[in-house]
Order: C-alpha cells, then sequence, then structure tokens
C-alpha cells in the first residue's frame, strides 16, 4: 500500500540529554500509507524521536520536517497527526467521553460511531473517572483515541501494553480493520514483536539511538536462516558466512546466518542433511540488535549494564 510519497523526512536528527545521546544522527523517511513498526530495547530513542516528530520535545540538531514543514507550532501539521503514549494524563476530573470529545475537536477525521464500537469491543466503563481506570482501561481510551481520530499520521508508542492478550488481538484486529478501509501512516512502537509481526509492513529499529534496520517486513524475513544439523556439516556450510547466533546441543549445532539463501545453497544444504528453519522477525531482531552491539568499538562495561537492566526487553 505504500505509494512512495514521503510523509515524514528526518536528517542527521540528534537528542543529547547532558552527557547521554539519546538519538545519534539518524535519517529517514516514513511512507504514505503504510504501517510501520518502530522497534528497540526500552532507553533505545523510540519515544525521543516520536516525540520530537510530533513537536512535543526538541532536536539537539538535524531536520524533521512533516509534509514537508517543520511541526513545531504548525497547527497545519499537528491536526494531521495523532500521538498516542502509555503515559498520556488527563485532568483529575475527567471521563473517557471528555478525552474523546476533545479528540472529535481536534481531529478533523473523527469518526464517532467507531469510537462506539470501539468502546464496546474494549468494554470501557464510561462512568468511571480516568484516574480511577484500571491500566488496561487506561490503555483502551488511548487505543480508541488513536484509531477513531483517523489522523493521517497516527504515532502508537506502547499504549495497549496495559491490555491483556485478548484486548490486545481486539486492538490489532479493528487496527488493521480501519487501515484497509481507511490508509493512513501508522507508526506503531512494540516490545511485541512477533504480536505486531503480521500487521507493520516496514520495519526501523532504533539500537542505542541509531538507526539499525530500516526494511520491509518481507525483505528482513529473507535476510536470515535458522541452519541446524550436524556441527561439522553445519560449521562447512556457514563458513564464510555472517553468523548471528549461534546454539549447539551435543552434535547438533543451529547457526543463524545473514543473506538469502539461493538455489544452489539449498541443494548444498539438502545434500548434507542439513534443515532449514525459517528465523522469525523477533528472533531476527534481537539477534541482529545482539550481534550489533557485540561489535561496536563502544561496547564496553557501561553498554554491558545497559543491556543486562533490558534483559529480554524484546523477548
Amino acid at each position: 500500500m505504500t505509494t512512495g510519497t514521503h510523509v515524514i523526512e528526518v536528517e542527521n536528527l540528534t537528542k543529547r540529554y547532558r552527557d547521554v545521546v539519546a538519538v545519534d544522527d539518524v535519517s529517514f523517511t516514513i511512507e504514505k500509507d503504510t504501517i510501520y513498526g518502530l522497534l528497540g530495547r526500552n532507553g533505545a530513542g523510540k519515544t525521543t524521536v516520536m516525540s520530537i516528530l510530533t513537536a512535543q520535545n526538541f532536536a539537539t540538531s538535524g531536520d524533521v520536517r512533516v509534509y514537508g514543514m517543520h511541526p513545531y507550532e504548525n497547527a497545519k501539521v499537528l491536526s494531521r497527526m495523532c500521538f498516542v503514549r502509555e503515559s498520556q494524563k488527563y485532568p483529575d476530573d475527567a471521563l473517557p467521553k471528555h478525552a474523546f470529545g476533545t479528540a472529535k475537536l481536534f481531529f478533523p477525521n473523527w469518526d464517532d460511531e467507531l469510537a462506539t464500537q470501539l468502546i464496546e469491543d474494549f468494554q470501557l466503563p464510561m462512568k468511571t473517572r480516568i484516574k480511577k481506570l484500571s491500566r488496561g482501561q487506561l490503555s483502551a481510551v488511548g487505543v480508541i483515541i488513536g484509531i477513531a481520530s483517523r489522523a493521517e499520521i497516527t504515532f502508537f508508542d506502547e499504549p495497549y501494553l496495559g491490555l491483556d492478550a485478548v484486548a490486545r488481538q481486539i486492538f490489532y484486529d479493528r487496527l488493521l480493520e480501519d487501515y484497509v478501509a481507511h490508509p493512513r501512516t501508522i507508526i506503531l512502537s512494540s516490545h511485541l514483536i512477533d504480536e505486531v509481526s503480521n500487521l507493520i509492513e516496514r520495519v526501523l529499529v532504533i539500537d542505542r539511538g541509531r538507526i539499525l534496520i530500516d526494511e520491509t517486513t518481507d525483505a528482513l524475513r529473507d535476510r536470515a536462516a535458522n541452519i541446524v544439523g550436524d556441527v561439522a556439516a553445519v560449521d562447512a556450510f556457514v563458513a564464510g558466512r555472517e553468523v548471528i547466533h549461534r546454539e549447539s546441543l551435543g552434535r547438533v549445532a543451529s547457526v543463524t546466518v545473514l543473506g538469502s539463501l539461493t538455489s544452489a545453497d539449498r541443494a548444498r544444504l539438502a545434500e548434507a542433511g542439513l534443515d532449514v528453519a525459517p528465523v522469525s522477525l523477533q528472533q531476527l531482531i534481537v539477534r541482529t540488535t545482539q550481534h550489533a552491539a557485540s561489535d561496536s568499538p563502544s561496547s564496553g562495561a557501561a553498554v554491558r549494564e545497559s543491556a543486562a537492566s533490558e534483559e529480554g526487553a524484546l523477548r
């Protein structure tokens, strides 16, 4: 569904907080009518990037343009974007209807009928003050605004983490249904990579403030394969290839290699009695991120400490 039209252009974007570089000289574009997955560990820079794109934060340097314009204090741009985040604050006495009423005033494409259906889908108690809602119900308020706004560009910064598995699936289903009927640009930040893998069309992986991967989901899936079988045979096949992960159990090895397999490769694998297993999007992103970290010249004690504190963030 990508049209080839850039709705967001980011060039050499950097954001520093004193001695910490949260976003490190990144450049990328966002296409019209495409669902993006903005993926990475906690603290990788995802929220900072989204905040700058939606004019809720300032860049230290670099250039950001949305529809060819700078977004900061630009009503023409901001009214076309919706930023939904888990930490969204509401007035103490606000009810869900107040949040939806405000959204209706701000977003010109707001759909009341859709919002009503989503309220029912998520079983949201409309007479309970927002500050008294459970974490899951609060997440539902943000999700409903994000979908029903039908903004031309919608950012979801993990506002659905409070939802249980059933409610998250409702979110994915309703988002995709409405996207097909009313295409727009959606940027979905998530740690639940396998859950969103069938939803996203393009992947942006950010790691320690830098863009590590910027590819279509289909192209990314073709980037790697797991080779499984006898250790000696596996080692012979992967010699000279870029290995990003390796596991062994006795005489059996499972090695993840980067690069598409040719027909000649597959014939050689069959002849050697080796199996080829697909690499899930989550496995590929986790292993690529870990591989990049181990290869980085800056991977010292501070980096190892940070990685340890975020262990399992993508799992």
